[in-house]
């Protein structure tokens, strides 16, 4: 629980979710852990495995935002630009595909290019639009652009790409 908490209090981390402030002591993440979801929009964290235990890397999760299911994801400071949110987005996106969901977005403040890499990396496209976001760690809004994947179209690492069918665009 207390990696959880100091992972969630990185500053770079508060400054980019775009949620309610994120738990800062560790009954507050306990209530944030123990709260009713939704099955069909799943949150995780991730851990790495070592020979001292594990350690968190991060977490990825799935939420609503108005009419369209919002993809969410957080990497702690020591595993950024590891590739773990790539390898995690690529599995959400897999997952919320096996859950029947037809579309996913995902925000990203526009002073995050980070966040621009990983999301065209999983997939996801620049739909050009930007707008007005909330973010609790800035406690104002700030720009950002919205990007989409359309999961009834076959992903980028299906059986029949990798039997070398030919996919039309």
């Amino acid at each position: 629980m207390d990696d959880l908490v100091e992972a969630l209090g990185d500053d770079l981390i508060q400054r980019t979710i775009a949620v309610s402030a994120m738990p800062s002591t560790r009954e507050a993440a306990r209530k944030y852990l123990d709260r009713p979801r939704d099955p069909r929009l799943p949150h995780f964290f991730m851990y790495l495995r070592g020979a001292r235990g594990a350690k968190l890397v991060g977490g990825i999760g799935l939420g609503k935002f108005q009419d369209d299911v919002e993809v969410g994801y957080w990497i702690a400071a020591d595993y950024r630009g590891q590739g773990y949110a790539i390898e995690a987005l690529r599995a959400v996106v897999d997952q919320a595909r096996a859950l029947g969901h037809h579309r996913l977005i995902a925000r990203h403040f526009v002073d995050s290019n980070a966040s621009v890499r990983v999301l065209e990396a999983a997939g996801f496209r620049d739909t050009g639009k930007e707008q007005l976001r909330y973010s609790a760690g800035r406690g104002e809004e700030a720009l950002a652009g919205l990007y989409v994947v359309d999961l009834d179209r076959r992903s980028w690492n299906s059986s029949s790409e990798q039997s070398g069918e030919a996919l039309s665009a």
